[in-house]
C-alpha cells in the first residue's frame, strides 16, 4: 500500500479531537482532495449519525470549495449508498464520514472513485502528498457550492428493489427483524422491508449522535438476540454504516459473513450466477474452505480488508467474496459491500430455493476459532516483528500442527493486535492462543 501517513484499510481513522479527525485536517484534506480532481468536479458528501459527523462534515465542504470543487450533501445515509450515488449522480468521487462499527467517540473519512469503488493506491498517496504542500484556494468567483440532493434516500431504496426476484412475492406477509445499530442505515432498513412486503420489527433505529453501535448491530447481537428470544423471526444486523450483515435464522443459529458467502455460493452455483472463484480472507474459517471443496466451488484467500478481496475479485474474474465481520461482495451486483443488498439477495435464495437459512446451512461444520485482541496505546504493526513475539508464534505453530493454524495481524481500522487460533478442539486452541497473546501483550508493555 506504499508508505502512507493518513489512509489506513479503509479510509482514515481516529478518536475525534485527535489528528488527523479534526476540523483543521478534514478542511486540509477536502482542498487536497479537491485539488486532486480539479475545478468544477462534485463529491457526494454523506455521514452515519455520529454527532462528530456534522464538525466533519462542514470541513470538508469547507476544503471542496476553496479548490474550487463543488459538494453534494445526503446526510446520514449508509457507505454503498454514497458509492451508488457517487456513479448516479456523475460526481467525481465520494465521500464517507463514518468510523463504521467503532464506537461513537471515534470516527473516520473514506473515499470513493468515480465508479462508487475505494480509491486505488495511487490517488491515496496523491492526495496525501498534496496535503504537504496545498495549491493556494481559488478566486472567489470559483469557489465550489454545496447543495443537498433531497431524493438520495429514495434513489437508493429503489437501487435495491431493483434486486428483489420475483420469488419473493411469496414472502409477504412474513415477519422480519431488524437491527440498524442507531446508525446510517435506521431509516433505509425498515422502509426496504416494508416496500419489500414484510412485517418488520425494527431495533437501533433511534440515533441519538451518540448511541451508534452501543450494544446494538453486527457488532454486538446482544439486543438482537433478545429480542429474537422475545419473538423468533429471521433477522438482520447491520453495522453502524451499513456495510456490514449479521444474521439470526428463525431457529435461532448465528449467522455471520462467512454463512451467508456459502449460502450465496451454492444458490448462485445452482441458478448459473457465480463465476471465478469465492474470494475470503486469512480469517475465513477452515470449515467453509473444506466445504467450498465439496461443493466443487473454487476458492482463494486475500488479505483481510474489503478492498483486498475486492482487488482479487477482479483480478481472478470472480462475482462473489468478504469476511465473516459481514462485508459481502457482490461484483455482480454493486461496486461495494453492502448490508441490505446482501440481505435482499439472501431472501432471494431463501424463497427461490424454498430453503430456509436453517437448512442452507445443515451440516456446514465450522472449526473453533477464538481470537484476542491485544490493545495499544498507539498502533504498532513493527510489534510482530518482535524477537519474543516471533519466537511465541514459532511455538505456538508448533503446537498446533497440522490441526489448525494461526493468524496475527495489526488491525487496520483500531491500534490492536489481533491474536486468532483456530483448530479441531478449544483445549488446542487455548494452548496455542493464550502464550502468544501474552507474549504481544508483553512486547507491548516492554
Amino acid at each position: 500500500m506504499g508508505n502512507r501517513k493518513y489512509f489506513g484499510t479503509d479510509g482514515i481513522r481516529g478518536r475525534v479531537g485527535e489528528h488527523p479527525i479534526t476540523p483543521e485536517f478534514a478542511l486540509m484534506l477536502g482542498r487536497a482532495l479537491g485539488a486532486s480532481l480539479g475545478a468544477r468536479a462534485s463529491v457526494v458528501i454523506g455521514k452515519d449519525t455520529r454527532s462528530s459527523g456534522y464538525l466533519l462534515e462542514s470541513a470538508l465542504e469547507a476544503g471542496l470549495s476553496a479548490s474550487g470543487v463543488d459538494s453534494i450533501l445526503v446526510g446520514p445515509m449508509p457507505t454503498p449508498a454514497i458509492a451508488l450515488l457517487t456513479r448516479q449522480l456523475g460526481a467525481a468521487a465520494g465521500i464517507v464520514i463514518s468510523a463504521s462499527h467503532n464506537p461513537f467517540e471515534d470516527n473516520g473519512i473514506k473515499l470513493f472513485s468515480a465508479l462508487g469503488e475505494k480509491l486505488d493506491d495511487a490517488l491515496e498517496l496523491e492526495i496525501e502528498a498534496r496535503l504537504d504542500a496545498l495549491p493556494p484556494m481559488v478566486g472567489a468567483a470559483e469557489l465550489g457550492r454545496a447543495k443537498r440532493h433531497e431524493k438520495a434516500l429514495e434513489d437508493y431504496l429503489a437501487f435495491l428493489q431493483s434486486h428483489a426476484g420475483e420469488g419473493l412475492a411469496a414472502m409477504r406477509g412474513h415477519e422480519i427483524l431488524i437491527d440498524a445499530a442507531h446508525g446510517a442505515g435506521y431509516r433505509a432498513a425498515p422502509q426496504l422491508f416494508e416496500r419489500l412486503g414484510f412485517k418488520v420489527r425494527a431495533i437501533g433505529v433511534q440515533p441519538n449522535g451518540l448511541n451508534i453501535n452501543a450494544g446494538v448491530g453486527a457488532t454486538d447481537l446482544s439486543a438482537l438476540k433478545a429480542e429474537h428470544a422475545r419473538a423468533p423471526a429471521l433477522a438482520f444486523a447491520l453495522d453502524g454504516d451499513g456495510d456490514r450483515l449479521q444474521a439470526i435464522s428463525a431457529k435461532g443459529r448465528l449467522v455471520d459473513g462467512d454463512d451467508l458467502i456459502y449460502v450465496l455460493a451454492r444458490h448462485w452455483q445452482a441458478t448459473g450466477g457465480l463465476r471465478g472463484p469465492v474470494v475470503g480472507t486469512v480469517m475465513t474459517n477452515l470449515g467453509i474452505e473444506r466445504a467450498f471443496e465439496v461443493a466443487a466451488i473454487p476458492f482463494a484467500r486475500a488479505a483481510v480488508g474489503d478492498r483486498y478481496v475486492h482487488q482479487m475479485l477482479k483480478e481472478q474474474g470472480g462475482v462473489l467474496g468478504g469476511e465473516a465481520s459481514g462485508h459481502v461482495l457482490c461484483l455482480n451486483h454493486a461496486p461495494t459491500g453492502d448490508g441490505l443488498l446482501t440481505a435482499v439477495l439472501v431472501l432471494n435464495a431463501i424463497a427461490e430455493s424454498g430453503r430456509d437459512l436453517d437448512t442452507w446451512l445443515e451440516g456446514l461444520a465450522r472449526y473453533p476459532q477464538r481470537t484476542i485482541n491485544v490493545r495499544l496505546a498507539t498502533r504498532s504493526p513493527d510489534l510482530l516483528r518482535h524477537p519474543s513475539v516471533v519466537d511465541a508464534r514459532r511455538a505456538a505453530e508448533a503446537a498446533l500442527g497440522s490441526q489448525g493454524r494461526l493468524i496475527l495481524r495489526a488491525s487496520g481500522t483500531e491500534p490492536l493486535i489481533r491474536v486468532t487460533v483456530e483448530a479441531h478442539s478449544d483445549a488446542l486452541i487455548a494452548a496455542a492462543l493464550e502464550p502468544l497473546a501474552d507474549a504481544v501483550r508483553a512486547a507491548a508493555n516492554a
